[in-house]
């Protein structure tokens, strides 16, 4: 076995658990002019790393862990400051010294969007430098725009304030709708001026497909379509700007919302043929086939109340189910855990366990799924089975060493039947990352594996 003493390992983990933007962050840029390997820095340290310039015209033969060299060409330094501000922002904010109740939601969800903005801005300014570079337009200059601080970073044309001055806009259209109904504060008038504005009014609606522009904060304030857990969230916002308090819960596939309130039959009343349970939570609620549509007045007190952290955590794990499923779209079933089990069930296949045999994956998509799972281990750093899940996915964008360290501290917390699933997997992998080392001083040929 490859797992160390416990006393190393609690060291390990309090390591991981306090500053799990350690890892390297390592990507394949790709878009019209092929792949390109690119390392950009490590997340947590005191001071950035420095960063190996890269770019060459594409080569037939392509390693993901090559590192290529560029024309001196150096990529904007405001990325990377951003890239560590918005990391450093969002453990500052979900901080387990601060109260749950002061952790802002929507300012911490904007923090994730600038971090995965930064990075995709990040490749597109590479692809655009490879793509003058193959033109060879020598006039063609890089209009890079630069940052001072993260709060100065546009995201999609506007920066953070101003994206959460949305939020503050539709609260006070919200007031001027009470004003003109010349209505008391009763909660359920103010729900039902919320529901006006934000669903009428602004026409804000829940996506039917989830993908990445309406996984965003800011993409769903901008097209007003997003998912269940975001719209929750800007609801959730707006009453608390106007002072009424939305407690939510995860219900099956689905997160409920409602006011706190000890009358929740109020919610249920039916007029217009919907209730106010019904049209702040969507159709889920009239779907026989969603847990929610069993959801009463009174099964509803008997729900447990998601905290702030809880929600952040079911955004996160929403964002990596998203960006993995893109990643792997080409190979139709792929699951995380696909190769764990192979190794376990039939010493013979292990070696087609290895790098030749690796399923080809959409790197920036690995890579922004991997990002997210970092954020959400920084929230849940005893959670066995998401540290096993993170550590499959270093596997698969081959950052072997990370992995075997991320899944030997698994092994050490997981139930019994899965740590003996875990450790054939963790020693074939302890043998790719030696061969990965052998080849990288220069070596030819292959370790053998007994």
């Amino acid at each position: 076995m490859l797992i160390a003493s416990l006393p190393g390992l609690c060291h390990q983990l309090h390591m991981t658990s306090s500053s799990l933007c350690g890892p390297t962050l390592r990507n394949c840029a790709y878009g019209n002019m092929g792949l390109l390997c690119i390392t950009i820095f490590r997340y947590g340290d005191d001071k950035p790393h420095k960063t190996t310039n890269l770019v060459q015209k594409r080569k037939s033969s392509f390693s993901p862990t090559a590192i290529v060299k560029t024309h001196d060409f150096s990529p904007p330094k405001s990325y990377k400051e951003v890239l560590i501000a918005a990391r450093e922002k969002f453990t500052q904010a979900i901080s387990f010294r601060s109260m749950d109740k002061d952790i802002p939601l929507a300012k911490t969800l904007m923090y994730i969007s600038a971090e995965d903005e930064a990075f995709m801005a990040f490749n597109r300014e590479m692809d655009a430098h490879f793509f003058h570079n193959e033109r060879k337009d020598t006039n063609s200059s890089n209009d890079v725009q630069k940052w001072d601080t993260i709060e100065a970073m546009p995201i999609a044309g506007k920066k953070i304030d101003e994206w959460l001055t949305e939020l503050d806009t539709i609260a006070k259209e919200v007031e001027v709708e009470l004003i003109s109904r010349d209505i008391g504060c009763h909660f359920v008038e103010v729900m039902e001026a919320v529901n006006k504005v934000l669903f009428e009014s602004k026409g804000f609606r829940r996506s039917p497909v989830v993908d990445s522009k309406c996984s965003y904060l800011h993409s769903v304030l901008s097209s007003k379509c997003g998912s269940a857990i975001l719209l929750s969230v800007i609801y959730i916002e707006i009453c608390q700007r106007l002072n009424l308090t939305i407690v939510g819960s995860r219900v099956g596939e689905d997160f409920l919302i409602w006011p706190e309130t000890a009358n929740p039959e109020e919610l249920f009343k039916v007029k217009s043929g919907h209730s106010l349970f019904g049209i702040v939570n969507g159709r889920c609620v009239d779907d026989p086939k969603s847990m929610a549509s069993d959801v009463t007045c009174n099964s509803l007190l008997g729900l447990d109340i998601a905290t702030n952290r809880d929600i952040i955590g079911i955004y996160l794990a929403n964002l990596i189910r998203l960006h993995w499923k893109r990643a792997s779209r080409m190979n139709h079933g792929l699951m995380l855990t696909s190769p764990l089990r192979p190794v376990h069930g039939d010493k013979e296949k292990w070696s087609k366990i290895d790098g030749s045999s690796m399923p080809l994956l959409r790197p920036q998509d690995l890579r922004l799924a991997i990002m997210a799972s970092e954020k959400l281990l920084i929230l849940q750093p005893h959670n066995w089975a998401l540290r096993r899940d993170h550590g499959m996915m270093l596997y698969y964008s081959r950052d072997y060493g990370k992995a075997v360290q991320e899944l030997s501290i698994c092994m050490a917390f997981a139930p019994v039947e899965e740590a003996e699933v875990l450790e054939p997997f963790v020693e074939k992998l302890h043998l790719l990352q030696l061969e990965s080392s052998w080849k990288s001083i220069g070596h030819k040929g292959r370790l053998t594996v007994p």
